[in-house]
């Protein structure tokens, strides 16, 4: 007997603008999924909070990129170095 053959479809879970979820493309994905009922609700609060999360630490390392760098060049130009 031959061993079944395995099949696999992937799934992408895209993030909107600031952390936006299209929420009938989300739940059609999690049904594909066959995600349990009662967790449907929790799945996509829990996406967006990281999404969020990966936002901040993005805009915070932009932000210390900018300032850092900005405060190397004042003390280049004005002599410190």
């Amino acid at each position: 007997m031959a061993a079944p053959e395995w099949t696999f479809e992937q799934f992408n879970f895209v993030a909107g603008r600031r952390g936006a979820v299209v929420e009938d493309d989300f739940y059609n994905k999690l049904g594909r999924l066959i995600v349990q009922a009662g967790k449907k609700d929790k799945v996509p609060a829990a996406h967006v909070q990281r999404i969020r999360e990966a936002h901040g630490t993005v805009m915070r390392s932009y932000y210390q990129q900018i300032h850092t760098i900005s405060k190397f060049w004042t003390r280049v130009v004005s002599g410190w170095g």
